[in-house]
């Protein structure tokens, strides 16, 4: 199978794309193991979309046991080349408050202990690629415009801080990513972005904002699932027109 325009990662709260049949479904297994569940293929205004829920579609895999490498090897091996992943996060900073989306421009790994290169195993080649701009600026630019042709507001930028979870981040945590100047919080943001780029994968995230970070709260409430899943839901309706638009912008960007 070659014929994959675009692959999505999903992440919390984003188990499936809503309104969508699935023409196919692929159980893969790749040269580092089996991805976090089956890489479902839909028909999408003429394109094939592949999709692919990164902790699993009943939410069993955290974000340190993720096989971060499987999964974007499933998505290449079906012959995805550009990924748009989905990345339910919080918000550090003003503008990126909860029921936000955004997309990011760059990234600040703060993550221990996970795989994250192709470089693991003896023997095989060194990959030294340039990662100074983590995410694929055309790709970027598709969603940002894709949005703006939906009447979806997105806040283009911001810096998008990967803790290593699951357990959410203490208050001087997020004062020192907000010290090191980032805007949003995740736990998935990274090794993926960097085993994209070895991959040769374009790839750019789509931030959801669940809810604020610790001690971001004006009114400092606990952060609960339902609140995440809450704010979740209530944007992700967005997700399909911005799909939508990244895909018609494959035409004028011939990928």
């Amino acid at each position: 199978m070659n014929d994959i325009a675009l692959a999505v990662i999903g992440g919390t709260g984003v188990y499936r794309l809503p309104g969508v049949t699935w023409r196919d479904s692929v159980e893969a297994d790749t040269r580092y193991g089996r991805p976090s569940g089956p890489v479902r293929i839909a028909d999408i205004d003429g394109h094939a979309v592949a999709f692919l829920a990164r902790h699993g579609e009943g939410h069993g895999v955290p974000p340190h046991q993720v096989n971060y490498r499987a999964n974007l090897q499933a998505l290449h091996d079906l012959g995805a080349r550009r990924v748009l992943a989905v990345n339910t996060v919080g918000g550090i900073t003003e503008a990126y408050g909860p029921r936000v989306m955004a997309v990011p421009d760059q990234l600040i790994d703060y993550t221990w202990g996970r795989i994250s290169t192709l470089c693991e195993e003896p023997g095989t080649e060194v990959l030294h690629v340039d990662f100074g701009d983590p995410y694929t600026e055309d790709l970027r630019q598709a969603i940002l415009s894709a949005g703006a042709a939906a009447g979806i507001p997105l806040v283009a930028g911001g810096c998008y801080g990967a803790t290593q979870g699951p357990r959410l981040e203490t208050k001087a945590e997020i004062r020192r990513l907000r010290r090191d100047g980032c805007n949003l919080v995740g736990m998935t943001g990274m090794p993926e972005a960097g085993l994209a780029r070895e991959l040769g994968l374009d790839y750019a995230s789509l931030c959801v904002v669940a809810n604020w970070a610790a001690g971001c709260d004006p009114q400092d409430t606990e952060i609960t699932l339902a609140e995440v899943l809450a704010n979740v839901d209530s944007v992700i309706g967005h997700l399909m027109p911005i799909i939508r638009g990244v895909l018609d912008a494959e035409k004028t960007l011939g990928k």
